[in-house]
């Protein structure tokens, strides 16, 4: 039986050129064995034809309030699913849904359902970070609903940016875990994790700081994935949740906010002594200023002299002190010779893993939603994860951890 087999799946699609990947979306759940009633908004036909739908999805495509048989078919349908997924959803449509305006039959169904609800925003980038876009997110994201997306990309007329459609695949994974039908991973169930995220900020004075372009989103989402299979997590970080829903942070994570690579340090060290598991996907600065002014710097007074210093090596340290069991990984962000670079860092490390990327590659590294890594184990195996999600990322790295714990016989 199909992961999805009998849920009665409300699709609603609403008016944005990622319309036609909800064509997708409909086929995936049909095959996972769902009944699938599209609902298309008056826009989403000017992207896509309703006669497609018909033919792909189980019911034929509902759109008026007033002119379908039933004489309430928004209450029908609202009480009768068991999840109402829109894909895409654009800023209209999220915002209609954060202030309660039901103007068409899709956004009256989404507020006449007690199903769960999870919505994929489609829009362009500009519009993905507007303050009322990001607003109304994180509003739906405080009463339950379940936000999956958008990715980094092309968008149309060929901008690239943060506000893609996430796929279709990413998108019928979601609604499976949403209705708990999907695989079901424990495989971390008992396990301790812990996690650095972000750049740290070293002071220059009171207003400055040498850092970097970390946004830390690779951290969290080593964090999430995790602990959404059952692990104990404590995530290290710089930064809060990066994206509109802010310091919002999955259940079973315990945050510890740092600001510099010693505070860094010091917190990861006493996270570790018990962790089984330790993931440094931070990016902690190499050098920070031996003597921070305590005041701020003036332009007037000329450029000064700051005289650096190595910060702590956290990798090296928690790779001289590893438990026995304990599994390290490293993280290096390149911009050249990837492989080489990232071997003799796990050389001299310690660690039993490095992951790699080339922070210069399109689509990858620094601020995206995506990134695609080069895995180097210690015993010489060498795994290439292409681009995808940071969270997919995240999911492929912690497969090589979980196998490299269960062939261990002297895990503890």
């Amino acid at each position: 039986m199909t992961s999805l087999a009998g849920k009665r799946i409300v699709l609603g699609v609403s008016g944005g050129i990622a319309a036609y990947k909800a064509v997708e979306i409909c086929r995936r759940l049909m095959d996972e064995g769902a009944h699938v009633i599209p609902v298309l908004t008056k826009g989403a036909t000017r992207f896509v034809g309703r006669t497609t739908f018909d033919a792909l999805a189980s019911e034929r495509v509902q759109m008026s309030l007033f002119d379908e048989d039933d004489p309430i078919p928004h209450t029908t349908l609202g009480q009768t699913a068991d999840c109402v997924l829109v894909a895409p959803a654009t800023a209209r449509v999220i915002g209609a849904y954060a202030a309660g305006i039901s103007s068409d039959l899709l956004t009256a169904t989404l507020i006449a359902t007690r199903a769960p609800v999870v919505v994929c925003p489609a829009m362009h980038t500009e519009m993905w970070e507007h303050p009322a876009v990001a607003h109304n997110i994180a509003t739906l994201a405080e009463r339950g609903v379940h936000i999956v997306g958008p990715e980094s990309g092309r968008l149309a007329g060929g901008d690239e940016g943060a506000g893609r459609l996430s796929s279709p695949a990413d998108v019928v994974a979601a609604v499976s875990r949403v209705l708990d039908v999907g695989e079901k991973r424990s495989d971390m169930a008992g396990l301790s994790v812990v996690v650095t995220a972000g750049g740290t900020r070293e002071p220059i004075d009171p207003v400055r700081y040498i850092g970097n372009h970390s946004s830390g989103k690779q951290g969290y989402a080593f964090a999430e994935e995790a602990a959404g299979r059952g692990a104990s997590v404590t995530i290290v970080t710089t930064v809060d949740r990066p994206g509109p829903l802010g310091a919002t942070v999955a259940s079973g994570v315990t945050v510890v906010r740092v600001d510099t690579a010693e505070e860094m340090a010091a917190a990861t060290a006493d996270a570790a002594k018990d962790a089984d598991v330790v993931i440094m996907a931070a990016a902690v600065a190499d050098f920070r200023p031996v003597d921070p002014a305590g005041v701020k710097l003036k332009k007037r007074d000329g450029v000064p002299a700051i005289e650096l210093e190595p910060t702590p090596d956290i990798l090296a340290s928690l790779g001289a002190s590893k438990p026995e069991g304990q599994i390290l990984i490293g993280f290096a962000a390149e911009t050249c010779d990837v492989a080489d670079n990232a071997a003799a860092k796990l050389n001299g490390k310690g660690a039993d893993y490095i992951v790699a990327n080339d922070v210069t590659a399109e689509s990858a590294g620094f601020a995206h939603d995506t990134n695609e890594v080069l895995v180097l184990a210690s015993d010489g195996r060498a795994h290439s994860v292409g681009l995808r999600s940071k969270r997919q990322v995240a999911q492929a790295v912690l497969d090589l951890v979980v196998a490299d714990r269960d062939g261990r016989a002297d895990v503890r």
